[in-house]
């Protein structure tokens, strides 16, 4: 019988129109009764509905239906023409399948043990030493700036003299951040306590990074976002690509190295525990 022939006779899939009404939709998810199937293989309107999400439109509710049975009546194919094509041999998956078995019960039973024993706590002396020993490794790929940015509306007649305050902001006897809350202001924030990737301020900004690449120090940005908030931006420090991290830019991802070092450490530690303890009662032995 020619392989199409033989899909077309297998496949027998409930056909539902494009209809909207509420109560159609409901009978088909929630019914306990066939809506497709395929040779011997039978889906359910109970096994449709439970992927169904609660309360979404009667349409989606049918899409998704319509989704699922038809990534399943696929799935079932391939597999009913797998189990007649294929040999004895090809079909024995035995080997692969206790493989994944003993791979997954390992994962699982070493998740376990790190969980129960992982500190995850790294003091600021172990970023820095670790920052010390390794400090070829962080080199910026991308400038990073501290800054400060203000959103204020650009009919404000004050617009000078808080560009005046930003650039003497948190300095001794300058202005605090209680002296930008004027109803003028949309917003303002302050990184200069802190480094950020320049194509952060420029998101920040609504703006491109190509309006913004000769920043310097000391020198304001401007530019009308999308709200038609003037955007100024002062630019406090900024560190070009190519340049060493700042170890305070670059302490989360040592805090992850560290912590996935220690992880690594744990499961080494327990197969080596495991061997020798297999060894020294006998269950593990080499002839």
């Amino acid at each position: 019988m020619p392989f199409v022939s033989r899909i077309s006779i297998m496949v027998l899939v409930l056909l539902v129109p494009a209809l909207s009404s509420c109560r159609l939709v409901n009978s088909l998810l929630h019914d306990e009764e066939v809506v497709a199937r395929v040779g011997s293989n039978m889906l359910y309107k109970s096994e449709v509905s439970r992927l169904i999400p609660d309360g979404i439109p009667a349409e989606d509710s049918l899409r998704l239906a319509m989704q699922y049975i038809n990534t399943w009546a696929s799935d079932m194919v391939f597999l009913d023409i797998a189990e007649s094509q294929l040999s004895k041999t090809e079909k024995d998956v035995t080997k692969e399948l206790e493989d994944y078995r003993r791979s997954l019960l390992k994962y699982r039973y070493e998740q376990i043990y790190v969980n129960e024993r992982l500190d995850t706590a790294v003091t600021p002396g172990e970023v820095q030493e670790y920052y010390s020993s390794h400090e070829k490794d962080f080199i910026l790929d991308r400038p990073v700036v501290k800054a400060r940015l203000l959103k204020i509306s650009p009919a404000s007649p004050d617009i000078d003299n808080f560009k005046k305050m930003m650039s003497s902001f948190g300095l001794d006897g300058g202005w605090t951040m209680d002296d930008f809350s004027t109803p003028a202001v949309g917003q303002f924030t302050t990184y200069s306590d802190k480094w950020i990737a320049l194509s952060r301020l420029a998101r920040d900004m609504e703006t491109g990074m190509d309006a913004m690449a000769d920043v310097k120090a000391g020198k304001f940005y401007e530019n009308i976002d999308s709200y038609g908030l003037l955007n100024v931006a002062y630019v406090v420090e900024v560190l070009p690509a190519g340049s060493a991290s700042p170890v305070e830019y670059c302490t989360p991802a040592i805090k992850d190295l560290i912590i996935s070092a220690r992880k690594h450490r744990l499961t080494t530690s327990l197969e080596r525990d495991l061997l020798e303890d297999a060894r020294g009662k006998g269950k593990f032995v080499i002839y």
